[in-house]
């Protein structure tokens, strides 16, 4: 995600003064939301955070089949048409696809500072495009419904937080919108902190939060400088601490965050925990060829096949 871009002062004071501005929206309603929320011992677990076709969709997801996974979850949606989880699930398959298409996921993005902070090169597939943005705001629009009358439920939490969290990273990755992205960001990690305030299980949730603070850290200091002016303080040492959160303990979004973190030690050259986490996902996933080879590159071989 490319926030700034050197086209002078001018520029800079722009986006220092929109950042303010994004600070401002609704950030006093979120502060107000978070004190009344009741304490974690109240709220029962997440009903919908542990389905078994759900989490049959997201193994074939990993494995690369995007339309076999996509099945699956549209076959859950329809015998669940008020619960926001599937078309979560569904805009998973979506983003999944387009990144793999484009190579997002593989160290030699998450290595190069240009590609990483400023998206992939050339347009989004159409098709994909559509699906994509279809499945997010069937499941926002679900989830909204029913927190307007329980605005504590955590289930719908739950999938606004993947929900949001996966927007913010097709605005930033794939669309490079800046400024959506920046408002998406805000609106991912108020969701994120809501539903852990009442779910502190729910550990997927830190894959956003992680994701944006490792991303953000990993910008030059006078662009975080700037940043910090809109409350955006990134961290990269934050954001892996809480992608391992995920990745020791997450459900659907486990193996994605075991990925983000396995490329965020690569760039850290922290290359045993980087190896740590490619050898699990070889292991779990072992039709997933792009695992192994982001292994065997660890490991210093070539070819998919080096993954012992």
């Amino acid at each position: 995600m490319e926030i700034f871009r050197k086209h002078g002062t001018a520029r800079a004071v722009w986006w220092l003064l929109f950042v303010i501005g994004v600070a401002g929206i609704g950030a006093g309603s979120q502060a107000a939301r978070a004190q009344s929320l009741p304490q974690a011992s109240t709220i029962g677990p997440i009903r919908l955070s542990s389905q078994p076709e759900i989490d049959a969709g997201f193994r074939l997801l990993y494995e690369l089949k995007f339309p076999e996974a996509r099945g699956v979850f549209q076959s859950w949606e329809n015998r669940h048409p008020d619960e926001a989880l599937g078309p979560a699930a569904e805009a998973a398959s979506y983003l999944f696809q387009e990144f793999d298409r484009k190579g997002v996921l593989t160290s030699e993005f998450f290595l190069d500072d240009n590609r990483l902070l400023g998206g992939i090169d050339g347009p989004p597939d159409p098709q994909t495009r559509d699906a994509f943005i279809g499945a997010i705001q069937h499941a926002q629009d679900l989830a909204r419904a029913r927190l307007k009358s329980d605005p504590n439920n955590a289930d719908a939490l739950f999938a606004l937080t993947i929900a949001t969290g996966l927007q913010a990273d097709y605005s930033s990755l794939v669309e490079k919108k800046q400024m959506e992205t920046l408002r998406l960001i805000r609106e991912a990690d108020g969701v994120a902190k809501n539903l852990l305030a009442v779910a502190p299980s729910a550990t997927d949730a830190y894959v956003a939060l992680g994701k944006t603070n490792y991303i953000m850290g990993c910008l030059p200091a006078y662009k975080r400088f700037f940043l910090r002016f809109g409350g955006f303080r990134g961290d990269r040492v934050l954001g892996m601490q809480q992608l391992e959160m995920t990745a020791a303990s997450g459900h659907y979004l486990r193996p994605y965050a075991k990925l983000t973190l396995g490329l965020a030690a690569m760039r850290e050259k922290q290359f045993n925990l980087a190896r740590v986490q490619f050898e699990q996902l070889v292991a779990e996933f072992p039709a997933n060829a792009k695992f192994a080879r982001e292994l065997a590159k660890l490991k210093g071989t070539v070819g998919p096949s080096a993954s012992k």
